[in-house]
């Protein structure tokens, strides 16, 4: 970090001055104050004047951003979240694609954002579960042009072509290739009773759910699917309908399809007996249950223990209970902890300015007398006034900590408020911004937080 440096970024639009009230010089007062609090030594200001936030083609944010993939830049730390962009798409790109993968902490003053710290990076979570929604919306719009030429039976061009065709581009359509024999193949094995994992090995792949993804392809038997919806396509089938719809119900009657679509807690949970990660299966009519992957023989490169005999959980409950524990922090008090730091603060305060007055007098004895006896006053002072200082800092630590926890219980609030209204991925986003692991053991479940909830 040595060769590193802090950017200080600044934006006033035209009108910024007189409408918000905040100059270039004012920003740059408070971003070179917080760097002389935190002992950041090495930084550059980087100021855009007179350009909008509605967008991110500025010229030294631009600079900004070579730096930052030279390796140059520790921090970047601005006075409030929109002098960065007024735009939350640009925003979470600017901190996801650019300042994450680099790793450049991302610090605004004004929202108490600080991805170096673990609050930092869920509160990033939790705004991020949010703009899903625009997210989509946007991704939507951009399909809508491809809806008519779909509908005329043509392959929609582009993304990933499905296993078994090749694509025309001057035709528009996709035209079967010399993997369409391993497809029917697939079919062929499944339909004479041969489980998912053993048609995938008989083929070459890896793992069951890739087989399972091909045979689910209704573009083998002549359709192409899109938004939801189904158009007959121009290509040539693979397999019949008729092959395509019987292996799909004999998928249902297994029970063999995935669940992942509909696990809140998928990939977070792991086995405290053995240490293998736990899986979700439907269990008849009744719902859902977690076990341990060292109980199922069809994956054993996922078991880490022969013989694990932790129990099987039912996933509503194991759901209900993580929910409510992560729920209990937006209602924790901790104001009174808050009052309770700043009293001990001002009494440190007190503390402080007695000793240096004490100090000074002692000094200005020994300066008279010369006086052995004086100076060993000075230094048993000096000792009790580099521990109240130290305690001091320690309480302006515990006191930012509390603030943030402050912050997040009222993030917290708002995502408990509109939580039925989410959608799973935005359910799944804000649980994986908060918590690192689940573990569980018999009847037995703990829960780590990736922030310090205590």
């Amino acid at each position: 970090m040595d060769d590193k440096k802090a950017a200080l970024y600044i934006r006033v639009s035209t009108d910024a001055q007189r409408e918000e009230g905040y100059s270039i010089e004012a920003q740059e007062e408070m971003l070179i104050a917080y760097c002389v609090s935190r002992g950041i030594k090495k930084y550059e200001v980087y100021t855009d004047g007179g350009f909008s936030g509605s967008n991110i083609n500025r010229p030294r944010l631009s600079e900004l951003i070579a730096d930052i993939e030279a390796g140059k830049i520790s921090h970047v730390i601005v006075y409030k979240l929109d002098r960065l962009s007024r735009s939350q798409k640009d925003t979470l790109y600017l901190i996801e694609d650019v300042l994450i993968p680099n790793g450049v902490s991302f610090v605004s003053l004004n929202e108490n954002m600080d991805t170096s710290t673990p609050i930092g990076r869920a509160m990033l979570g939790i705004m991020s579960a949010f703009a899903q929604l625009e997210r989509e919306t946007i991704k939507e719009r951009t399909r809508m042009g491809m809806k008519e030429r779909v509908k005329s039976g043509l392959w929609r061009g582009g993304g990933k072509i499905p296993f078994g065709y090749d694509y025309d581009s001057e035709k528009g359509i996709l035209i079967p290739n010399s993997d369409a024999d391993t497809v029917r193949l697939m079919y062929q094995l499944y339909l004479d009773g041969h489980s998912m994992m053993s048609v995938a090995r008989s083929v070459g792949l890896k793992y069951e759910r890739m087989a399972e993804q091909i045979l689910r392809r209704k573009t083998n038997c002549g359709y192409i699917v899109y938004n939801g919806n189904e158009y007959k396509g121009q290509h040539e089938a693979i397999v019949s309908e008729e092959t395509y719809n019987r292996a799909l119900k004999m998928m249902e009657e297994r029970s063999r399809v995935r669940y992942g679509d509909k696990c809140l807690l998928a990939g977070l949970i792991h086995c405290g007996v053995c240490g293998s990660k736990m899986r979700y299966q439907k269990w008849g009519k009744a719902g859902y249950k977690i076990y341990c992957y060292s109980q199922d023989k069809g994956k054993p490169h996922l078991s880490h223990g022969e013989k694990c005999d932790n129990f099987k959980i039912w996933a509503d409950e194991l759901e209900d209970a993580v929910k409510k524990d992560l729920f209990m922090i937006a209602d924790k008090e901790i104001e009174d902890e808050k009052q309770e730091r700043k009293d001990a603060g001002e009494l440190v305060d007190g503390q402080i300015a007695r000793l240096n007055k004490r100090l000074k007098n002692l000094y200005n004895l020994y300066s008279d007398s010369g006086d052995d006896a004086l100076k060993e006053a000075i230094d048993e002072i000096k000792k009790e006034l580099d521990s109240a200082k130290k305690r001091k800092a320690e309480l302006e630590r515990e006191k930012a900590e509390l603030s943030d926890l402050i912050e997040m219980r009222s993030g917290l609030k708002n995502v408990r408020d509109a939580w039925d209204l989410m959608t799973l991925r935005e359910k799944q986003n804000v649980l994986r911004s908060l918590i690192e692991k689940i573990i569980v053991t018999y009847n037995k479940t703990d829960i780590y937080y990736k922030l310090p909830i205590e």
